[in-house]
C-alpha cells in the first residue's frame, strides 16, 4: 500500500496553474502511446496514474479506444479528470498506488506513462498491471546520465526515485514475464523545450537561443538516424515500450 506520507504529498499535486505545460507534454506522450500501439486495436483502456487527465484528453480526442478508464492516487487529479467531461471516459477513481480495483483481464491495454519512476515498489505494481490486461504500455523519462547521483535533489524534487535506461526498463519488464512487442525512443520536441525555457524559467526569448534549441534537436535527430539505435537511446529524453503477457513465466518471485 502507498505510504501515507507519499499520498499526502500528491493529494494536492494538480491544483496549481501549470495546465498549459502539462497539456503540451501530454500531447507528445499520447502520440508515443499511439505510435507503439499501432499493431493492436484496444477497446477497453485503463490509464494508471492518470494525473490530471492530460494524456486521456488527447487519447479521447483522437479516438484511441472506445472505453477509457483512469486511476489516480490524488483526489485533485480525479476531480480534474472528471471536469474534462471526456466522451469516451467510462470510469475514474482513486486507488492506493498498488492494488488495481478491477477483475483479472478487465482491459485490453493498461497505460503507465511517467509513473514508474515515482513508484517505491515497482514490481508489485507491474504485476497488478499484468493481472488486469493483456497489453501494457510504459513510458519513462530517460533521466539516467553519468553523474546523476550528484543531482539527487533535482530529481527527488520531482518525485523521481527510480532511474531507467531503455535497457534497464526492458530487463525489468521481461523479468516480470512480459514480452516486448515494440518500442520507441523520443527526444523532447523544440516547442516543449522553448516553453520550458521562456515560460517556465522565464529566460529571455533571444533569436540565438531559439535557433540553438532547434539546431540541437535536428543535429541529434540526424546523428541518431545515421549512427543507429545506440546513439538514439543516448540522445533520448523518453522511452516508450508496448509489452504483452509472455507464454514463458520468467517472473523471478
Amino acid at each position: 500500500m502507498l505510504s501515507e506520507k507519499v499520498k499526502t504529498a500528491y493529494d494536492n499535486f494538480y491544483t496549481n496553474s501549470d495546465t498549459e505545460w502539462r497539456m503540451l507534454g501530454a500531447k507528445y506522450k499520447a502520440q508515443n502511446i499511439i505510435d507503439v500501439c499501432k499493431s493492436i486495436k484496444p477497446v477497453k483502456v485503463l490509464e494508471v496514474g492518470a494525473g490530471d487527465g492530460s494524456i486521456l484528453h488527447f487519447l479521447n480526442e483522437w479516438n484511441f479506444a472506445k472505453e477509457l478508464s483512469a486511476l489516480e492516487i490524488a483526489q485533485s487529479g480525479v476531480d480534474l479528470i472528471k471536469s474534462r467531461n471526456l466522451a469516451n471516459l467510462k470510469e475514474v477513481k482513486t486507488f492506493d498506488g498498488y492494488v488495481i480495483p478491477f477483475e483479472d483481464d478487465s482491459f485490453d491495454l493498461v497505460i503507465l506513462a511517467h509513473v514508474l519512476e515515482h513508484v517505491e515498489h515497482e514490481r508489485i505494481l507491474i504485476r497488478e498491471l499484468k493481472r488486469v490486461a493483456k497489453y501494457i504500455v510504459v513510458e519513462v523519462p530517460k533521466d539516467y546520465r553519468f553523474g546523476v547521483d550528484n543531482r539527487m535533489k533535482h530529481f527527488l524534487d520531482y518525485g523521481h526515485i527510480n532511474m531507467y535506461t531503455p535497457t534497464s526498463l526492458r530487463f525489468l519488464l521481461q523479468s516480470e514475464g512480459l514480452e516486448i512487442v515494440t518500442d520507441k525512443v523520443s527526444m523532447t520536441a523544440p516547442e516543449t523545450v522553448k516553453f520550458n525555457e521562456f515560460i517556465n524559467k522565464k529566460a529571455p526569448k533571444t533569436f540565438v537561443k531559439r535557433i540553438k534549441i532547434e539546431l540541437e534537436y535536428r543535429i541529434k535527430k540526424s546523428l541518431g538516424s545515421i549512427l543507429g539505435k545506440k546513439k538514439q537511446e543516448q540522445f533520448a529524453n523518453a522511452y516508450t515500450v508496448l509489452t504483452k503477457k509472455s507464454d514463458q513465466n520468467l517472473q523471478i518471485f
